[in-house]
C-alpha cells in the first residue's frame, strides 16, 4: 500500500529530513517520502493504524508539536486547533495549544474568521501559547526589535549597566521564547542536537560571557531567517498549489432536460456540461454546441485565446472568454487533464534529485563534526592560551553555525521552484530529478510527425500541365478521392471543401493499396496515385517541378496526365526557432524518425538539424539513439506517438507532447502541454537555472561557513559573523532558490 500523509507543525527542514530517515528505518516501511515545501509525506509499505501512531512517536520526540495525519485530516480534535490559510499578507501560521475545560478555542476561533482574510488552503503551522492572537509572534517579534535597539542606545551612550541588561533580557526572551520552549520540550524528549537545543546553548552562553549583543542578535537574525523561510516556501508552494485551484468545484450538467448545479466531482463521461462566459471548464470534452474563444494559458502556457466550435475537443481547467458553450464530457473531472496535471507536479516535488540526496547525507555529519570542532576548540584552545573566555566564545560561534538546515531547505526549494515555474509554462517535469538530468543533456533528439510537424495532412503544392485549371483539377480528384479514408485522400477533400470546390460522387470507383484510387467520373476514366501507379497503367510522365516534401498524387484523366498535388505534413510554428536556440546553448539537434528518409532531409534541412535518420523502425531508433549518446553525451528524445515509447525510455531524458499516445506520455520525465517544441528550449532555460542555483547555494553555504570556522580556530571568533553564516546565509540561499520561480524572459519569448 502506498499512501500520502500531511506533516502538520514541521518547521523544520533539517528535522523534516531526520523524521524521514527514521521512518524509511521502520520494518513495516518499504519506501518515505518527504516533501517538504508541500509538509507532506508519501509511505508505502505495511501501513495501518499502529503504524501511524509509530510514526507520529518518533516525529514528536525529532520535532516537539509535530503530527502526521492522513491527507485531507484535520488532525486529532482534542490535542489541537488549526486554521488554514493560503493569503500572502496574513500573519497567521497555524497555531495549537492544549485544550482544558478555561479554553476560549471556539471565541478564538471566531475572531480569526472575522479577522483574518484567507482565502487559500494551505496550512501554515507555529506553536502559540493559549489565548495568543494570530498576529502575536510578529507583534512580540517587532516589540523584541524595539527593546534591543534601545538596549544598544542606553549601552552605548549613558551606560547604565542595570538598564541595558534588563533591556537585552528583556527582547531576548521576546523574541527567543519559541526557541527556548522547544528546546525544554526536545530535551525532555532526549533530543538535544536540534537548531533550537544548539541556538539555546549559544545565545545563553553568549549572555553568560557578556556578549550581550550578540546572543540577542542571533536570535533576532534566527528569527527574522524563519520569516524568510515562510515566506519563500509559501511563495514556492502557491506556484504549485495554484495549478490544483485551477479544478472546479461544481458545474451546470444536463439531468432529466434541465441544467443543474452540481458537485464536479459526479462528472461521468458522457454527460452534457454547459459552461458559461467567464467560467472554467470542469472536465474535457468535445463541443457539443456553440461557438466560443477559451484561454488556455493557465494549463499549457499559451497567451492566445482559441477559438472552439462544435466537434472541437477542449481541457479542463481552460476559461470560457465569450459565448455559452456546451460540451460532452469525454473523461470523468477526477481523470480529466487539470487533475492529471495538479496530481503530476504535486508528485513531481516529491522526487527528490541526486543533489537533494547528496546534501541530506552531508547534512547527517556536518552537525557533529561541526559540534566536535567547537568542544574541541574551547578545551584544546583554553588549555594551550589559559584564555577560557576567548576559546569558549570561539566555541559558540560554531555553534551557531552547525544546523545545516539553510542548505538543507535551500537545495530542495530550488527544484520545487523550478518545477512550479515550470508548470506555469505548461511543462510537467515529472520529478527533480528530471530537471537535473535535463540540464545535463548535450544532445536533444526529436521525432518528426506530431513533435516538430504538426502531424496532420494538408495540400501545400499544385502543379499542372495539360488542359484543367486549378479548380478542376482538384474536383475531378476530391471526387475520386471522395470514397477513400487513407489520410492523403481526406486531406484533399478537406482541402476542397476549405475552397468551397464542390465534389461528385464518381460511377465507378475502386483502390490500389499504396498506391492510389480509380475511378471513372463524367465518363471519363480518372487515375489519382503514385508515380509507380502511373507506370503500372503505362502513363507517359511529363516534366513538372520536383516536390520538395510530402505524398505527390499525380491525376491522369483518359491516359493523360493533368497535373499533381503535394499532401504534405506542415511544420510547426516554433520549430525552426527552437532548433537554433538548442544549438544556440551548443546542444546538438537531431532528428529519428519513421517517415520517409526524402521526407525527413527535406524536414532536416529546412530547420536545420545537425542530424537527420528517417525510414526507422522503433528498435532502430533507439540504436541511432545510442549511437548518439556515445558520440554526443546525454541525450534527450521529444516524442508523442507509441512507437515512440521504447526510445522514450531508452533516453536519459524522455519528453513528451501532451497530444500524443498514453503510452508516451507514461515513459517521458517530462510532458509538453503546449505541443509546441519552442517548450523544450524553456524547460532546459529552467533545468539550466535550477541547477546553477542549486549549485550556487551549495558552495556560497560551505564556503562562508568554512570561513567563519577558520577564523575560529585561528582565534579570530566573530559572533556577528557566526550569525551571518547561519541565518544571513539562510536568508540569501532562499532568496536565491525562489529565483528560479521567475519566468518572464520565458513568457517574452513566447509573445
Amino acid at each position: 500500500m502506498e499512501k500520502t500523509y500531511e506533516i502538520k507543525n514541521l518547521g523544520c527542514a533539517h528535522c523534516g529530513g531526520k523524521i524521514e530517515d527514521a521512518v524509511n528505518r521502520l520494518e513495516e516501511v518499504e519506501r518515505a517520502v518527504l516533501n517538504f515545501p508541500m509538509r507532506k509525506i508519501r509511505i508505502s509499505g505495511e501501513l495501518s493504524d499502529e503504524l501511524l501512531e509509530k510514526i507520529n512517536e518518533i516525529a514528536g520526540k525529532i520535532e516537539s508539536g509535530v503530527e502526521i495525519v492522513p491527507s485531507g485530516a484535520k488532525g486529532h480534535e482534542h490535542h489541537k486547533h488549526e486554521h488554514s490559510h493560503g493569503h500572502d499578507d496574513c500573519h497567521c501560521h497555524g497555531h495549537e495549544h492544549d485544550h482544558d475545560e478555561h479554553c476560549h478555542c471556539r471565541e478564538h476561533e471566531r475572531s480569526h474568521d472575522e479577522h483574518c482574510h484567507c482565502h487559500g488552503q494551505e496550512s501554515h503551522s507555529h506553536e502559540h501559547s493559549r489565548g495568543e492572537s494570530p498576529k502575536m509572534p510578529l507583534v512580540m517579534l517587532i516589540a523584541g526589535v524595539i527593546l534591543f535597539a534601545g538596549a544598544l542606545i542606553v549601552q552605548h551612550t549613558v551606560h547604565l549597566f542595570p538598564v541595558y541588561l534588563g533591556l537585552y533580557i528583556a527582547a531576548y526572551l521576546l523574541m527567543g521564547y519559541n526557541v527556548l520552549l522547544a528546546t525544554v520540550k526536545n530535551v525532555s524528549k532526549g533530543n538535544i542536537f536540534d537548531e533550537n537545543f544548539l541556538m539555546t546553548i549559544a545565545t545563553v552562553g553568549a549572555f553568560t560571557l557578556g556578549e550581550y549583543a550578540e546572543a540577542v542578535g542571533v536570535v533576532l537574525f534566527f528569527r527574522i531567517g524563519e520569516l524568510f523561510e515562510d515566506l519563500a516556501v509559501s511563495r514556492s508552494r502557491k506556484a504549485i498549489t495554484d495549478i490544483a485551484s485551477l479544478r472546479v468545484d461544481e458545474a451546470d450538467v444536463l439531468r432529466n432536460g434541465e441544467f443543474v448545479r452540481m458537485d464536479a466531482g459526479k462528472i461521468a463521461i458522457g454527460d452534457i456540461i454547459r459552461v458559461k462566459a467567464g467560467e472554467r471548464i470542469a472536465a474535457d470534452g468535445v463541443v457539443e454546441s456553440g461557438e466560443s474563444r477559451i484561454d488556455t494559458s493557465t494549463v499549457n502556457g499559451e497567451p492566445v485565446p482559441v477559438r472552439i466550435q462544435p466537434g472541437d475537443s477542449v481541457m479542463s481547467g481552460c476559461i470560457n472568454l465569450a459565448e455559452t458553450v456546451t460540451l460532452r464530457a469525454t473523461a470523468a473531472a477526477a481523470d480529466s487533464m487539470i487533475s492529471k496535471i495538479a496530481q503530476a507536479v504535486e508528485d513531481a516535488t516529491a522526487e527528490k534529485p541526486q543533489i537533494d540526496r547528496f546534501i541530506t547525507r552531508f547534512s547527517r555529519v556536518y552537525t557533529p563534526i561541526v559540534i566536535a570542532a567547537a568542544v574541541l576548540t574551547a578545551v584544546i584552545g583554553s588549555l594551550i592560551t589559559h584564555d577560557p573566555a576567548k576559546w569558549l566564545y570561539s566555541a559558540l560561534t560554531f555553534l551557531v553555525i552547525s544546523c545545516p538546515c539553510a542548505l538543507v531547505l535551500s537545495v530542495p526549494l530550488a527544484y520545487f521552484s523550478g518545477i512550479g515555474a515550470a508548470s506555469r509554462l505548461g511543462i510537467l517535469f515529472k520529478g527533480g530529478n528530471s530537471i537535473e538530468a535535463l540540464a545535463k543533456v548535450k544532445a536533444v533528439i526529436f521525432d518528426k510527425t506530431g513533435t516538430l510537424t504538426n502531424g496532420s495532412f494538408s495540400v501545400t503544392d499544385i502543379a499542372i500541365c495539360g488542359d484543367m485549371g486549378e479548380e478542376e483539377l482538384l474536383r475531378v480528384c476530391g471526387s475520386c478521392e471522395s470514397l477513400s479514408s487513407h489520410p492523403v485522400a481526406k486531406s484533399i477533400t478537406e482541402y476542397c471543401s476549405s475552397r468551397n470546390i464542390a465534389i461528385s460522387e464518381p460511377e465507378r470507383s475502386g483502390e490500389a493499396a499504396g498506391r492510389g484510387v480509380y475511378a471513372v467520373l463524367g465518363g471519363r476514366e480518372i487515375l489519382c496515385g503514385s508515380e509507380k501507379m502511373m507506370a503500372e497503367k503505362n502513363i507517359p510522365m511529363p516534366k513538372l517541378p520536383q516536390a520538395e516534401t510530402g505524398s505527390v498524387v499525380f491525376v491522369a484523366v483518359d491516359g493523360m496526365i493533368q497535373g499533381r498535388i503535394v499532401v504534405s505534413d506542415s511544420v510547426k510554428a516554433t520549430s525552426g526557432e527552437a532548433v537554433a536556440k538548442l544549438k544556440a546553448m551548443g546542444i546538438h539537434t537531431a532528428m529519428l524518425t519513421g517517415d520517409k528518409p526524402e521526407n525527413a532531409e527535406a524536414v532536416g534541412k529546412m530547420l536545420g538539424l545537425d542530424c537527420v535518420r528517417g525510414g526507422l523502425m522503433p528498435d532502430e531508433k533507439l540504436t541511432e539513439l545510442n549511437n548518439i549518446r556515445r558520440e554526443k553525451g546525454s541525450v534527450m528524445f521529444v516524442g508523442d506517438g507509441i512507437n515512440d515509447a521504447p526510445v522514450l525510455a531508452g533516453a536519459d531524458v524522455g519528453g513528451a507532447m501532451q497530444t500524443g499516445a498514453d503510452l508516451a506520455l507514461e515513459a517521458a520525465d517530462a510532458v509538453f502541454m503546449s505541443s509546441e517544441p519552442e517548450a523544450v528550449v524553456f524547460a532546459r532555460k529552467i533545468a539550466d537555472k535550477t541547477l546553477r542555483i542549486s549549485y550556487e547555494n551549495i558552495i556560497f553555504a560551505l564556503a562562508v561557513k568554512a570561513a567563519v570556522l577558520v577564523l575560529g580556530l585561528l582565534g579570530h571568533p566573530n559572533m556577528w559573523l557566526a550569525v551571518f553564516a547561519d541565518s544571513g546565509t539562510a536568508m540569501l540561499l532562499i532568496l536565491n532558490s525562489v529565483r528560479a520561480l521567475n519566468t518572464k524572459g520565458m513568457k517574452a519569448i513566447r509573445r
